[in-house]
């Protein structure tokens, strides 16, 4: 039963994920005026390369974005919205960060749970949820030949780790899978707010004076 809880948990955790990612790539798309082809592969890629990475490193083969057909029509889903609706969706300031946000706090806290499960040690499933919560959204940058987010000074990969540490933190201590990645998300959100919001970032080289 506790197994299967656990399933439940991490397949909204994903298919969570893969959606919002998958909104934050078809936005990127239309914002560099791509094609609807362009879009849908945009939001394939986006919501689900972290995943997809993340099964390929821990084994769990076939990654469940091409094994189980509704990743792929979750992303279509979100492709479409974004297609048909980008008026409303584009009204939001920040808009795909707001949305990169949400699926990095997702795919974060659901890269180190599963992690978990699948026997990994509490390090290297910190840094795997780490891995899972910015995959996505490298590809997307990366696709439309952006500098990726993570590589920028504010606070991003640290934010994921943040979020995955507080699983598996929490994993030793048998406080509920549930609890753990409500409040390792909501943990690695904040962080993300507050870079998007008040500047919050790591501190960044500065170029030498007179070069």
């Amino acid at each position: 039963m506790h197994e299967q809880l656990i399933h439940v948990l991490l397949t909204m955790l994903d298919l969570g994920g893969t959606f919002v990612f998958a909104v934050s790539g078809a936005v990127a798309a239309v914002r560099h005026r791509l094609d609807i082809f362009g879009i849908m592969v945009l939001a394939f890629a986006a919501g689900n390369a972290g995943g997809i990475t993340r099964d390929v490193l821990i084994g769990a083969v076939p990654p469940a974005a091409i094994a189980n057909w509704t990743y792929v029509g979750v992303s279509i889903l979100a492709g479409f919205i974004v297609f048909f609706w980008d008026p409303v969706v584009t009204r939001l300031d920040h808009k795909v960060q707001w949305f990169d946000a949400v699926g990095l706090a997702f795919f974060a806290v659901a890269g180190a749970e599963k992690a978990l499960v699948h026997g990994l040690n509490p390090l290297m499933a910190a840094l795997l949820g780490m891995l899972t919560g910015i995959g996505g959204g490298m590809l997307r940058d990366v696709l439309v030949r952006e500098i990726p987010v993570v590589l920028r000074a504010d606070l991003y990969a640290l934010a994921a780790l943040a979020g995955a540490a507080v699983v598996v933190t929490a994993h030793p201590l048998h406080v509920s899978p549930w609890v753990s990645t409500v409040v390792g998300g909501l943990l690695c959100f904040a962080l993300r707010y507050g870079a998007i919001r008040h500047g919050w970032h790591l501190p960044t080289a500065k170029p030498p004076r007179g070069g």
